[in-house]
């Protein structure tokens, strides 16, 4: 009985993948919308596979990848030492609260042509507005977890003796892992958002923000649904492996 509900469990998120490639057959062989604008999944799902296996689709895919992935890790490596040390004095963050706030609320769009001018068109443009976005929401995070440790285990460790920097990243650190695991999903989706949007507007060649933009405007929708299908399912995957990590590193979370 318990196999039957975890098996159960695991099916209940193709429960609304079903719902909606069915309400697009439907859609489609009804023509409710033109067949031109919206091909059926078949026709979309047919391109992706023919474009990620052998096509251009799959180099675009690459590419965005890596320009995803160098982003969120120059986010990291930056933010969450930062992060640390600006948490660990609740006084030192106060005073950059409000710049942190403010950058983190700014759209990332309004800092390309900032970066534009500072490192001129290319991959650098890209790479280093994504890393500043994701960097300010993994910061944001890392110095609230460490801000929120768990005062009673703090105190323990300084009763038996612990030293500043012992506590800060034997004890600090650890309380802070959680909170530091939701910044990086969080920096990881920012950083492939401005990615792909970078990638449509900033002299691109490849990526899958340019392979959307180019079908768009060739009007090749199969090719435009197939790359946005793309982007979704990189987001998810890397979502899913950052939770992955998590669980198999964090596992004490909560106890």
């Amino acid at each position: 009985m318990t196999g039957r509900k975890q098996i159960a469990r695991a099916l209940l998120p193709l429960i609304g993948v079903a719902i909606l490639l069915a309400v697009w057959t439907l859609v489609n062989a009804l023509k409710l919308v033109d067949p031109v604008l919206l091909p059926s999944p078949a026709t979309t799902f047919k391109t992706l596979w023919e474009g990620m296996v052998g096509g251009k689709l799959g180099v675009d895919f690459v590419k965005t990848v890596v320009r995803t992935i160098s982003s969120t890790a120059i986010a990291a490596v930056i933010a969450i030492p930062l992060g640390i040390l600006l948490g660990s004095s609740e006084k030192l963050y106060r005073s950059v609260e409000f710049l942190i706030d403010f950058f983190r609320s700014t759209p990332a769009s309004a800092m390309f042509p900032l970066f534009l001018v500072l490192f001129g068109v290319g991959d650098r443009t890209k790479i280093s507005v994504a890393a500043f976005g994701a960097g300010l929401v993994i910061l944001f995070n890392v110095a609230y977890g460490v801000m929120n440790a768990r005062k009673t285990r703090l105190l323990a460790a300084k009763v038996m003796g612990a030293s500043r920097t012992r506590v800060l990243f034997d004890v600090m650190l650890l309380e802070s892992l959680p909170q530091t695991f939701v910044g990086l999903r969080n920096g990881v989706s920012l950083a492939l958002v401005i990615i792909v949007v970078a990638e449509m507007f900033i002299g691109s060649t490849d990526g899958l923000g340019q392979r959307v933009f180019e079908a768009q405007q060739l009007f090749d929708m199969p090719g435009m649904y197939a790359a946005i299908f793309a982007a979704g399912a990189l987001g998810y995957a890397l979502n899913l492996l950052f939770l992955l990590i998590e669980r198999r590193f964090v596992h004490w979370a909560g106890r």
